[in-house]
């Protein structure tokens, strides 16, 4: 039996304190909440899980406010077939006090899945000139390598032995390259990918100003090649190991083993 879905079966507290392993501390110091009772000063419970019986995910929602539209911390992890791996479907982590984009809906308020059903052009040039990376509706608060740092801890616990993953945009592939995550697929398409990124090389050439999202010099950090290829650039490029397209990576990590695997090398964000 996997362990999300033998976990949906315990009572209500002791998933909670299972689960409450994988919320950054530091969440609970800046925002005030309690980490055990999980209520604020105004005695609000702001953590949810949502981890139903006969489940085989969990997801876990912290708000700083109740009646706040975006979560601060929100995570799915799921089961798979083997027992010793667990799977990360998403993480989001917000800073409440950041401005908002309107990125994950289109100008009619449907919902643009990550930009890939559809897409807010203007709301997401604003995002962009304001620092965020595709995908993205406010600042994160930098907590990364400290959630994988609890995920972790939760797998080290119940003997789960490696993380497996998702890069959804180019950014987060590369992120998770730097916190020792490896590739199942996907990496000769980031390889090439970097390749063609070269100055003179046919990616770079297509960096022309052409759309906002493509300015010239934009090879150079990981959020520039990000919203480029968040843009289609992929579909002007005849390439086998590419194939017109962002196809995102699988990656994975063995607990406490750390893979140095670069497909970007010396890259600023």
């Amino acid at each position: 039996m996997s362990w999300i879905f033998k976990i949906s079966h315990l009572s209500a507290v002791e998933k909670e304190g299972l689960y409450r392993i994988l919320i950054p501390p530091s969440i609970f110091h800046r925002f005030h909440i309690h980490p055990i009772l999980f209520l604020n000063d105004k005695r609000e419970r702001l953590v949810r899980f949502y981890c139903p019986p006969k489940d085989n995910a969990t997801l876990i929602e912290v708000k700083q406010d109740l009646s706040d539209q975006d979560s601060i911390f929100f995570v799915q992890v799921s089961d798979t077939n083997d027992r010793t791996q667990i799977r990360l479907d998403f993480i989001i982590i917000n800073d409440p006090h950041s401005e908002r984009f309107n990125t994950d809906v289109d100008p009619l308020g449907k919902d643009t899945l990550f930009g890939r059903a559809n897409r807010n052009i203007p709301e997401e040039i604003r995002a962009m000139q304001a620092g965020l990376s595709p995908g993205q509706v406010k600042r994160g608060l930098r907590l990364t390598g400290e959630f994988l740092q609890c995920l972790e801890h939760f797998c080290r616990i119940l003997g789960i032995k490696s993380i497996l993953l998702d890069g959804l945009f180019y950014h987060n592939s590369i992120i998770y390259e730097k916190y020792g995550f490896s590739y199942f697929e996907g990496f000769k398409m980031m390889r090439r990918i970097n390749e063609l990124f070269q100055p003179g090389s046919i990616l770079c050439e297509k960096l022309d100003g052409s759309t906002p999202f493509r300015q010239i010099g934009f090879h150079k950090t990981i959020r520039g090649r990000s919203w480029a290829i968040h843009d289609g650039i992929l579909r002007d490029v005849d390439d086998e190991l590419i194939e017109g397209r962002w196809s995102s990576p699988k990656m994975y990590k063995m607990v406490d083993k750390t893979r140095q695997i670069c497909s970007f090398a010396d890259a600023s964000y």
